[in-house]
Formats: structure tokens, C-alpha cells, sequence
């Protein structure tokens, strides 16, 4: 079975997964608005932003993938990360809340998901791991280019239409 197929087939596991950790720590979420953010307004749609919860916690949750079969992204699975982003919801580890780059990064992503879709934004992800790895992963790599951007404190700008004409005029 190639990769493509064994993904398809787990995506059920990992959707029930997401949900699963989604419901759990759905009285914990918090709206961007709760941050008093002043340059991620400039970048992002109200639309979006008004969509987004944002859950700090202790421990970043990542599937158990090498449990649903996926032993290939173990080194995913054992990651350290500030952030991650499931949907239009992201966790974001607790000394990390004031991080405005960070919500930032993980903005793009939600974006993204909304973009591909579930198991679009899934299959693209999980083979760009499998391919090349979390940093050079292309929506690791588009995330992190966007952070470095408002990092550089550029003129404010159309995020979101970046995002999706970039993924539009892509191969994935």
C-alpha cells in the first residue's frame, strides 16, 4: 500500500481524533479578541478572526499516530511545538499567549484548513511530513514565511488571499 492510500485510510482515525480533542477542550477556548493583539487585526479578515478559538495548555496534543498505524510520522508525533492548529482552533502551550508571531503562524494555518478543507488540508500536510519533514513541509514552509514577514514588521496586507492564491497556483 503506497502512502497516499494508507493516509486515506486512517484519515477516519484521525478525524475522530481531532473531534475528540476538540469537544475536550472546547470550555477552555478562548477568541483572539481576549489577546488585545493590535497588528494581527491588519492582516486578517474579522470574518476569520471572529471564527478562531485559541486553547493555551501545558502539553501541545498531537495525534497518536504511530498507535493509528502511521509509523512514518513518529517524528512528527514526538515533536516539541509552541503551537498546532486543527481546524479553526489552536493550542497554543501557555508561556507562548502573548506571542503575537505565533498566533500569527498559526492564523496561516487556519486559513489553510479552511482553504483545502479537512482531508485535503490533512493528505497535503501529512505527505509534505512524510516527504520533507516538519520544517520544510510546504504548509510548514508557507506559515513560517508569513511569520517572518509580520515579524519584519512589513506593511500590513492581504493575508488570507496570499494564503489561498498561493495554494490555488500550487501543486498540492
Amino acid at each position: 500500500m503506497n502512502k497516499s492510500d494508507l493516509l486515506l485510510q486512517k484519515l477516519p482515525l484521525i478525524l475522530q481524533w481531532i473531534d475528540m480533542t476538540l469537544k475536550a477542550h472546547a470550555p477552555y477556548a478562548r477568541s483572539i479578541a481576549d489577546f488585545g493583539f493590535h497588528e494581527i487585526p491588519k492582516y486578517f479578515s474579522k470574518e476569520t478572526l471572529d471564527s478562531v478559538k485559541i486553547i493555551a495548555i501545558n502539553k501541545i496534543p498531537v495525534p497518536p499516530l504511530t498507535e493509528m498505524g502511521l509509523n512514518q510520522l513518529g517524528d512528527f508525533e514526538n515533536g516539541i511545538y509552541a503551537g498546532i492548529t486543527y481546524l479553526n482552533t489552536y493550542f497554543l502551550l501557555n508561556q507562548e499567549v502573548h506571542n503575537e508571531a505565533l498566533h500569527f503562524h498559526e492564523l496561516c494555518h487556519v486559513v489553510q484548513w479552511k482553504y483545502l478543507g479537512i482531508d485535503k488540508f490533512l493528505m497535503v500536510y501529512a505527505l509534505g511530513l512524510l516527504q520533507y519533514g516538519y520544517r520544510n513541509s510546504p504548509l510548514e514552509v508557507m506559515a513560517y514565511e508569513y511569520q517572518n514577514i509580520f515579524e519584519n514588521k512589513a506593511t500590513p496586507f492581504d493575508i488570507e488571499k496570499q494564503i489561498i492564491d498561493k495554494l490555488a497556483g500550487s501543486p498540492i
